[in-house]
């Protein structure tokens, strides 16, 4: 069969659908803004909030009505900037609201509440874009937005590849989006959603990792979200590394609408709307679907190893008169892959196969409840359940085929979970909670790489283990300028028992008008893979077999973080960080010999014998420089210089595995308005440029492979040899295009532009018996056409 470009057929596509939808039409075309104004700690609804767009001529603004509620109607498309204020709260700006034809703005607008209470005056504190959502983030904290996720280049819609821009934070060159945090393993990375911790929400991930190519839950279902990157507020915990706080937004609770877009990674359609006309609750449904999958059972493409997925999100929004709101939360995705590999010489002879299923599912009630107006309780119930498979098969030289290995990972976690908030006064306020996590796992691995007929298990474990956590967060205002936030976290894992006790401060200090200084601290800890306790360890000696790591404790770490931050205007921000993370309790391998750390591993589990002995510190300083969206441009500038260490059994200090000490990025980005300002036609180019140090791998002992059968490495030359520096260009190419009632974007995004390869690592191909290298992902297009109505 004649292989096509896949790029090429996807714009054929594309370029056919949108030949209408990007015709001519003179029709003004207006949208709504609305939404609800709240206080930002006791979540109560404010009465007589003024919301007006900056610089609009006629001013356009309006009020909040008894219940919170705002509505402008009218308003032009186009990007704007909203100024909110209330009696006796800090102004807010919000910035850079994209506006188009074919949906309504629905915003939900938290305030501070003035230092003093000044009931017949606006105080005119301003609380910009790069504050964090969680007002109880006083360092290493940045909100991102929705728009942000479309908008940067070589994002693909994907918050995990956007916070990769970010200082301190290194991607993923080999195509996945695991992030590597401050010199620290992706492993350390917590996910939640909505409050809510979830599994990770990646498609072809594994067991252990916290990342994958694709992430199920796509800009299409997110609200504005938060990224931490190292000493996080007390309600975090289980992490070490980053936390992703995620929100989804809420259906339109006035009118149906619908997003559907078309793209090489995937087709999906979006469906939100009231369930009726007089009341307040809205529905949000997201569906996609793999394009190659079905671009490959139509014939169209053909190679091998066609990634297949698909995933559905969605969030019911349920509100009462009494009863407080109840919300239905969840999402779930299947991927898989099959990999035929053929001989190199005979073409028609099939040489081995791999088969690749990795599932996920989320799903939650959730129940905020409104004691009075200072108070309110959130609690959820929740139900997760993870599926990773992989069978690899190979063929003897007589033609007799034999399964080398195969593995698959189940792991189910019900958890409940209850949370009071509570605004004593404007100076104080407390939050605290409690978590129980029922773990549930199913495990086996067993491999046979030789083919002799008799299988090594790898691990064969079916169990259940609880976690236990709990926080207190306590917030002080001292002055107008000063706030403290400071508490504990507690952590509990009942399979052995083992815990943490985890104080927690921060402290944010408005020395001057336009900027602060901010100290945090924070102890954090981390329960390792289910896999890890569970996995079979032969002795050398006696050949004996155990489980020695069911009683491992947990890997833990303390931070240290000193920031600067400074708003040179409106638009333009600089910021600035150092830190220090003291690590210890690791898990490293229990030979006095060995320079093994689990903390230097990012997927995989590992079947070795482990104890807490390791050792180890991060240390860097970040910096950002930041101009916001306005006046048809922006650019974000990130420089991070760091080192990371750890030491194991043998007792010296070594590069980690992902110490490549800098790390730069350049985002930067421009609209155009084109033809008559009537047609509303918008071209915007944006391009990212990223430099980083390479990482240390092992390298591989080819004899010790082939007797073996699979990858083995040479143990004495552990993290001894360096990857390549990275160079990395991504651009993207957008065309907009507001009709009477619709929105259309045409977006092509091309990754490694410049098809940059620098060397990641090697490889063992047991076919050839031969050690190969593994390069940085080749350039790769795609395209998107969007279409909102």
């Amino acid at each position: 069969m004649k292989k096509v470009g896949i790029s090429a057929v996807i714009l054929q596509l594309f370029l056919l659908l949108s030949a209408n939808a990007f015709a001519n039409s003179t029709i003004e075309k207006t949208q709504t803004i609305r939404g609800q104004v709240i206080d930002q700690d006791s979540k109560t609804t404010l009465i007589g909030a003024n919301i007006i767009i900056i610089d609009s001529d006629p001013i356009q603004g309006t009020s909040t009505d008894l219940d919170g509620y705002f509505r402008l109607e009218n308003v032009a498309v186009g990007r704007f900037n909203l100024k909110v204020t209330c009696m006796g709260y800090e102004e807010r700006i919000i910035p850079n609201i994209l506006v188009g034809s074919g949906k309504e703005v629905v915003l939900e607008i938290e305030l501070k509440e003035s230092f003093y209470k000044i009931q017949d005056a606006i105080i005119t504190a301003t609380s910009h874009k790069s504050e964090a959502l969680n007002e109880m983030a006083m360092v290493s904290a940045k909100a991102f937005s929705v728009e942000e996720t479309k908008r940067y280049a070589g994002s693909f819609n994907d918050p995990a590849r956007l916070v990769s821009g970010y200082a301190g934070v290194i991607g993923n060159v080999s195509g996945n989006n695991d992030i590597i945090v401050r010199g620290n393993s992706s492993k350390g990375i917590l996910w939640r959603l909505d409050g809510m911790d979830i599994p990770n929400p990646n498609h072809f991930s594994d067991e252990t990792s916290t990342g994958g190519p694709i992430n199920a839950l796509n800009s299409s279902m997110l609200n504005n979200s938060d990224f931490f990157s190292g000493a996080f507020a007390p309600e975090y915990g289980n992490a070490y590394s980053g936390v992703f706080d995620m929100k989804l937004r809420n259906g339109n609770n006035e009118k149906r609408e619908y997003t559907i877009s078309l793209g090489i990674i995937g087709m999906e359609a979006t469906l939100e709307g009231p369930f009726s006309k007089n009341y307040k609750g809205s529905y949000l449904i997201n569906y996609r679907y793999s394009s190659l999958d079905l671009l490959d059972q139509a014939g169209v493409v053909d190679y091998y190893g066609v990634p297949k997925y698909q995933d559905i999100s969605f969030k019911f929004h349920l509100p009462t008169k009494k009863a407080g709101t109840f919300q239905l939360i969840g999402f779930g995705g299947l991927s898989s892959i099959y990999q035929e590999d053929f001989d190199e010489i005979n073409e028609d002879s099939l040489t081995r196969t791999a088969d690749l299923g990795a599932d996920v599912g989320f799903g939650a009630i959730k129940h905020i409840y409104p004691v009075n107006d200072k108070t309110f309780i959130t609690s959820y119930i929740s139900a997760t359940g993870t599926r990773n498979s992989y069978e690899y098969n190979r063929r003897y030289a007589n033609g007799v085929w034999y399964k080398a290995y195969y593995n698959e990972f189940m792991n189910t976690t019900l958890r409940a979970s209850t949370n009071i908030n509570s605004k004593i006064s404007t100076h104080h306020r407390i939050k605290a909670g409690i978590t129980y996590s029922d773990l549930a796992f199913d495990m086996l691995a067993r491999e046979d790489a030789l083919g002799s007929g008799t299988f090594n298990t790898k691990l064969n474990t079916n169990d259940i283990a609880g976690l236990v956590q709990a926080y207190i967060n306590w917030k002080y205002r001292l002055a107008e300028d000063l706030t403290l936030v400071s508490g504990v976290h507690y952590m509990q894992f009942l399979l052995n028992n083992s815990s943490a006790i985890e104080p927690r401060v921060g402290l944010d200090w408005n020395f001057a008008p336009k900027q602060s200084l901010s100290f945090g601290f924070g102890m954090h800890s981390k329960v390792e893979s289910i896999s890890t306790y569970f996995a079979t360890v032969e002795d050398e000696i006696t050949g004996n077999i155990s489980t020695p790591n069911e009683n491992l404790g947990l890997s833990k770490s303390m931070h240290y973080v000193l920031g600067y931050a400074n708003q040179i205007n409106k638009n333009v921000s600089l910021k600035t960080e150092i830190y220090y993370q003291h690590l210890y309790n690791l898990a490293v391998e229990n030979d006095p010999n060995s320079m093994f750390a689990l903390n230097n591993k990012i997927t995989g589990f590992e079947d070795k014998d482990l104890v807490n002995e390791g050792t180890g510190y991060n240390y860097g300083l970040e910096l950002t420089l930041e101009r916001f969206f306005a006046n048809n441009y922006y650019f974000l500038i990130t420089g991070s210089l760091y080192d990371s260490k750890i030491k194991a059994m043998d007792g010296e200090l070594r590069n980690s595995r992902f110490n490549g000490n800098y790390a730069g990025n350049l985002m930067i980005g421009k609209e155009w308005k084109v033809g008559k300002e009537s047609k509303n036609k918008t071209i915007g180019l944006n391009t990212k440029i990223t430099v980083f140090g390479g990482g240390y791998y092992t390298p591989i002992d080819l004899q010790a492979s082939i007797d073996a059968g699979y990858e083995m490495y040479q143990d004495d030359q552990y993290l001894a040899e360096k990857s390549d520096d990275v160079f990395m260009l991504n651009f993207a190419l957008t065309y907009r295009r507001n009709r009477e009632k619709t929105t259309h974007e045409l977006k092509l995004d091309f990754q490694n532009a410049t098809n940059n390869q620098a060397l990641i690592q090697e490889y063992y191909n047991d076919i050839d018996q031969s050690v190969e290298k593994f390069y940085q992902q080749k350039i790769f297009p795609t395209i998107f056409y969007i279409i909102q109505f």
